[in-house]
């Protein structure tokens, strides 16, 4: 920032303004002391009001005229937090000109939820010299926070006088959810995906037995098939080798009417966390994992890939998105199952809020196109405090919903208020609970190939290498 030196009028009416409590009063005093010295006839009087009156305006005048060359800059560490949790904000101050500053204040804005503004009082910078200082936000809410423009106040050596200047540059503080670290388990009717054998799909030798699949920017030209560019109309290459990653959708309900509780002790927070842990817990473990919301907005968005890019990168994005979602005005879900029916295959993980009969029978129907489905069932009532009014009422009773999610093959998990995301997740290990799954539900494929995703044309003869695939 470059402090100008200030000309004419306007310059002495912004000094004016920027007199501090000592310099008015100083200003007062004098002129009070000439009035009386004019009136009294004291001239030892006069010279000392005079004195006093002149003193803030010559201090203004000479911080308006002082040409300070400051430069600003900040550093974040880090730009995503989880809640709870503090981040670092480092600021420098340079001196590029060729006198010292004076008295330097600074503030630096930041919003009411990571505290106080931090203040800052910087004695006095040599020529092309720095100070750094630092301060610590924290939130318990998540969601993006700025943080800046930082705020430069200038004195002068008496205090008489205080000018204030600001930066334009800011930064941006993401509060993610917390994420809970989930055990690995293996779901009723889950596919094979990354474990310690891969599934692939291996063309056997010869022009027939090639499996083609659509050209995709980066691809060897010498991989064209010309044969299946000619059948398809498109341009097609020799897809030799496929890795067969699974997929997972972690749906997330956001209807305003299917959540109660207010703050972060609210149902919703309780959903948003446990959407954040089971899309993180999935994508570490080799699933291409999306976000889909009850509005049918998803992360990564359509056409990002098979898994929008590397599992850090997809987890950001999803983080990113979870701290800044909302409660909805929709009152059901037929959009996101457009979106589940029509690519839909692979695991789903659906956290919901309370459900009418109609609701979980739909989700129940769209179970079929799914490979292994798990749903996280809030008990809302639990987080208002309803149970305890009406104590007739028994938790623990499996209510319409919740039977109607099970006998379409749904895994489902009641959750209550206080619940741990990790020991309801836990539940749903197939292996400690012996017995047949719920009736509809399709078996576990264990040791068997997933099915083929959809979209992509199939021709001539496979041969499949198969291996069990490493618990979710």
């Amino acid at each position: 920032m470059t402090r100008k030196g200030a000309e004419g009028p306007s310059g002495l009416r912004t000094g004016l303004r920027g007199l501090t409590t000592r310099g008015r009063s100083f200003l007062a005093a004098g002129l009070t002391a000439v009035l009386c010295a004019y009136f009294l006839g004291q001239d030892a009087l006069l010279r000392v009001g005079i004195l006093l009156a002149l003193l803030p305006p010559a201090a203004a005048v000479l911080l308006l005229r002082t040409r300070y060359r400051v430069a600003s800059g900040r550093r974040l560490t880090p730009h995503r937090v989880p809640a709870g949790q503090e981040a670092r904000v480092q600021l420098r101050v340079d001196n590029v000109s060729r006198v010292p500053t004076g008295l330097l204040m600074l503030e630096d804005r930041v919003p009411y939820v990571l505290g106080p503004r931090p203040r800052f009082v910087l004695d006095r910078v040599e020529p092309h010299g720095h100070r750094e200082v630092s301060y610590r936000v924290r939130s318990d809410l998540r969601g993006r926070y700025p943080l800046g423009p930082l705020q430069l106040r200038l004195s002068d050596p008496f205090g008489m006088c205080e000018l204030t200047r600001a930066f334009t540059s800011s930064d941006m503080l993401t509060v993610v959810p917390k994420v809970q670290p989930l055990p690995p388990i293996r779901l009723a009717g889950e596919w094979t995906g990354y474990g310690d054998n891969h599934s692939r799909v291996v063309a056997v030798a010869g022009e027939d037995d090639v499996i083609p699949r659509g050209y995709r920017h980066g691809d060897d030209l010498r991989r064209v098939h010309w044969k299946s560019t000619a059948r398809y109309g498109e341009l097609m290459v020799r897809r030799e080798e496929q890795p067969l990653r699974s997929r997972a959708t972690v749906l997330l309900d956001t209807r305003a009417g299917g959540h109660l509780g207010v703050g972060p002790a609210s149902s919703f927070e309780w959903a948003i966390t446990t959407a954040a842990s089971v899309a993180v817990h999935l994508l570490e473990r080799g699933y291409a994992v999306r976000l889909l919301t009850d509005t049918g907005a998803s992360v990564p968005a359509a056409g990002a890939g098979e898994s929008g890019g590397p599992a850090s990168e997809v987890a950001g994005l999803v983080l990113d998105t979870l701290a800044v979602t909302q409660l909805s005005d929709g009152d059901g879900l037929s959009r996101a199952e457009e979106v589940l029916r029509l690519g839909g295959e692979g695991l789903v993980v659906a956290v919901l809020g309370s459900l009418d009969e109609e609701q979980a029978a739909r989700l129940g129907r769209l179970r079929r196109r799914t490979g292994a489905a798990v749903a996280f069932l809030l008990d809302t009532e639990s987080w208002s405090g309803l149970r305890q009014l009406l104590p007739g009422v028994d938790p623990a009773q499996s209510s319409a919903q919740e039977r109607l999610l099970r006998e379409s093959g749904w895994t489902v998990l009641r959750a209550h208020a206080g619940d741990s995301a990790a020991a309801l997740w836990r539940q749903a290990d197939r292996n400690a609970r012996p017995g047949p799954a719920p009736g509809g539900s399709i078996p576990s494929f264990a040791g068997g190939s997933a099915p083929r995703t959809g979209g992509e044309p199939r021709t001539g003869r496979e041969r499949r290498t198969d291996g069990e695939g490493g618990p979710v």
